[in-house]
């Protein structure tokens, strides 16, 4: 039977940033459904606000979203394991993971809920979700067994306590989050809180009353499994899901090495550099991050046709160190860097965004045209929250190929830190206590950055000063990933 036109209701439209459906997946809605998820296994806990803001009718429709998502799924001991849990000002265990393995004692447990009604604890619930529901001992199959692990988590509010700390635990523990706010859902802290990429894992629905409607479309999304993301597979550069798999691939002017993983340069990339020189960094501090920079380029091999360096520096406006044409060797950028003057005012991390990609990678400015393939790499470095938005800037820069790294410091807000990092973004994000300590993070951005022989061999011939490439100590290994 061939899928009738649709006219998507206003919450699809209104989600149409967010939500990336193909129209033939809107196909069903309303029909029986007879055919359940196909797709591998899956450990899945589903964590519902019982907050007081949830009147008791919008929660008999979230009762009715997972009956309808359990519904289509293959349940089992062997197959699907669900486990559900409320929260509001505590957390409380529904059933667990090894509790039910049919889903009609599923979904009379879930009938049988009584809200809470009390305050709006997510990081509390995203925490008992780590510690206690994807445990062993409460039925989550074992890592070794690479069974994905998949929070989903319903909310109608803006969290009480912190998520961002948390939730970025728990991913890094294998597990993966999808965010779906409804109605009066903060967006700010749905987008902390879920695995990326964000547009796969975040949902806001208008109204409770969508909310089945919804649903329908939130099950096709879960039976296709996103083994990109959760995070162990190892791609260098970039991961692509694929039915029971994933596979990697390279940034442009990057070749795959024959472990599937590994990616080589060809020696050549183009990289801007973007630094904080707000007050709250303070002048003893941004003389460090100059260290830091010069750290960087130290280990680049600098030349017209070879690796490029720019620098911006960005507080309350935006301004241009030196652009990408204008220096040819390390040295000399290095005594450029050192003459930089702190500009000591706000912080308008999004309008450095916006100078970097109008004007820092122009050719004017000396980047290379796209039809050479030398890499586009900005790196930004900060130490605060942003008093603009970022959102729309890291967007764009990124969707003109530009692959961006992000340093962050102290006080520095890690929402703001993943959005503005490229995929995936554990290899694109690093993060330093405090100024003193941040040397560290330059061995792993000389191997994120250029994976190839755009850096500097250690060996340096005394007499000439030439340096010896012949090493070949580059490659940069990586441990096997999941099989397909």
């Amino acid at each position: 039977m061939s899928c009738p036109l649709f006219f998507p209701p206003v919450w699809y439209i209104h989600l149409q940033p967010l939500l990336r459906f193909p129209l033939t997946q809107v196909c069903g809605i309303g029909a029986q459904r007879t055919v359940k998820c196909k797709t591998g296994p899956l450990d899945i806990v589903f964590v519902i606000d019982s907050s007081r803001s949830v009147r008791p009718f919008e929660f008999e429709t979230m009762r009715r979203f997972l009956i309808d998502i359990i519904q289509n799924l293959e349940v089992g001991p062997n197959a699907t394991r669900v486990g559900v849990i409320q929260y509001s000002s505590q957390v409380q265990n529904i059933f667990s993971l090894k509790t039910f393995f049919k889903r009609a004692d599923m979904e009379k447990a879930i009938n049988s809920i009584v809200p809470l009604a009390q305050g709006t604890m997510t990081g509390l619930a995203i925490q008992y979700a780590m510690n206690l529901a994807f445990t062993i001992q409460e039925g989550a199959r074992p890592l070794h067994k690479k069974i994905p692990r998949v929070a989903v988590i319903v909310t109608d509010g803006r969290p009480q306590d912190r998520v961002t700390e948390v939730a970025a635990q728990a991913r890094n523990a294998g597990i993966e989050i999808y965010a779906v706010g409804i109605q009066r859902a903060d967006m700010n802290s749905l987008r902390a809180m879920a695995s990326h990429p964000l547009e796969e894992h975040v949902f806001l629905v208008e109204s409770f009353d969508l909310i089945q409607q919804f649903g329908k479309q939130f099950q096709d999304k879960l039976c296709v499994i996103n083994y990109c993301s959760f995070g162990n597979h190892s791609c260098q550069h970039k991961c692509v899901s694929i039915p029971n798999g994933y596979y990697c691939r390279c940034n442009d002017g990057f070749t795959l090495q024959a472990d599937g993983k590994a990616c080589q340069g060809d020696g050549h990339v183009d990289l801007v550099l973007v630094i904080d020189g707000s007050k709250s960094v303070r002048p003893q501090n941004f003389e460090l991050v100059k260290q830091f920079v010069n750290q960087i380029v130290d280990f680049l091999d600098v030349s017209p046709h070879g690796t490029r360096v720019g620098l911006v520096q960005y507080s309350s406006r935006v301004r241009t160190e030196f652009p990408l044409n204008q220096y040819e060797t390390a040295e000399d950028i290095k005594k450029a860097v050192l003459k930089v003057e702190y500009m000591e005012k706000g912080t308008m991390t999004g309008l450095a965004l916006k100078h970097m990609l109008e004007h820092s990678f122009s050719e004017a400015e000396g980047a290379r045209p796209f039809s050479q393939n030398i890499p586009r790499i900005g790196l930004v470095f900060t130490d605060g929250r942003s008093q603009d938005d970022i959102s729309e800037w890291a967007r764009k820069a990124k969707e003109s190929g530009i692959t961006m790294f992000v340093v962050g410091v102290g006080k520095a807000v890690e929402e703001e830190l993943r959005e503005i990092a490229s995929e995936p973004v554990e290899q694109h994000f690093s993060y330093s206590a405090d100024f003193s300590t941040m040397t560290h993070i330059v061995d792993n951005l000389k191997v994120n950055i250029c994976p190839g022989r755009c850096w500097q061999s250690l060996c340096r011939d005394q007499k000439t000063g030439h340096q010896d490439l012949s090493n070949d100590a580059w490659t940069h290994k990586l441990k096997p990933g999941l099989s397909g």
